[in-house]
């Protein structure tokens, strides 16, 4: 098992930490173990682009066209109005 230190963490958020290991029923450590693990497979979740998501939050309703996926290319203003 691997072993980190962290230095200079502030009171405050080491106060929070063990309020929220005891409202869990455990350790601090073990309530930064399981914070860290959440993270770690939070960031290995594959997350879906964006307009695969606007796409499916409107699937019941229809879209009159397909949303590209922008992969790789420069955000443009949209030409409201015009």
């Amino acid at each position: 098992m691997a072993q980190i230190v962290v230095r200079h963490l502030d009171e405050d958020v080491k106060v929070k930490l063990k309020r929220r290991a005891a409202r869990h029923g455990c350790s601090m450590e073990e309530e930064v173990r399981k914070i860290l693990r959440n993270a770690a497979r939070e960031e290995s979740r594959r997350v879906s682009q964006l307009g695969s998501r606007i796409a499916a939050r409107f699937r019941r309703i229809g879209l009159p066209t397909d949303l590209p996926e922008l992969r790789g290319q420069r955000p443009r203003p949209a030409a409201l109005g015009k």
